[in-house]
């Protein structure tokens, strides 16, 4: 468990955030992602990189930056669902990442942390690393807690105009 935090309500149900367990599109179906890992406040994936997800150089393959930026994304996403309750979603406000090395195509494994939990904000952290366990790439996002209900909750129906809830504008 990562030091200080507290697990959500939604931490006693790991699937609901897996492709297996929503109907419809799904990004960790797409890719093929899978969790390795599962605690309050940290969530570990892994994603088998190949070739179509690259583009080439003279010195081999390079795992596009944005693919890189979506695992990194995904385990501070999962590390933020751990510590919230079912009346709570979120959504990224920031996302900042540092490309440290090159990613090449194999096993890539990447694990998320909540860094700070507020009531409306939590605070993440991601690393990604290869097989061999160097680390390729960090990241720190900011994720705004909102409602589980109305245009950004999980199952409701959203308005046509686009904008986010009442609670969440300036």
């Amino acid at each position: 468990m990562t030091e200080g935090i507290t697990p959500g309500e939604r931490f006693a149900d790991p699937r609901v955030w897996e492709a297996d367990a929503v109907d419809g599109p799904h990004i960790w179906r797409t890719l093929g992602y899978r969790r390795t890992d599962w605690r309050p406040g940290s969530t570990s994936i892994e994603w088998t990189a190949t070739a179509e997800y690259c583009f080439p150089t003279a010195d081999g393959a390079v795992v596009q930056g944005g693919l890189v930026t979506a695992l990194l994304d995904a385990a501070m996403g999962g590390a933020c669902w751990t510590v919230l309750d079912l009346d709570q979603v979120f959504l990224t406000a920031d996302l900042r990442v540092e490309f440290v090395r090159v990613s090449r195509p194999g096993l890539l494994s990447a694990t998320g942390t909540v860094v700070r939990r507020t009531r409306r904000v939590v605070f993440c952290a991601a690393e990604m690393h290869d097989a061999a366990g160097a680390l390729l790439a960090s990241s720190r996002c900011t994720q705004v807690v909102l409602p589980n209900a109305g245009p950004f909750g999980r199952r409701g129906v959203a308005d046509d105009s686009g904008a986010p809830p009442e609670d969440a504008r300036g």
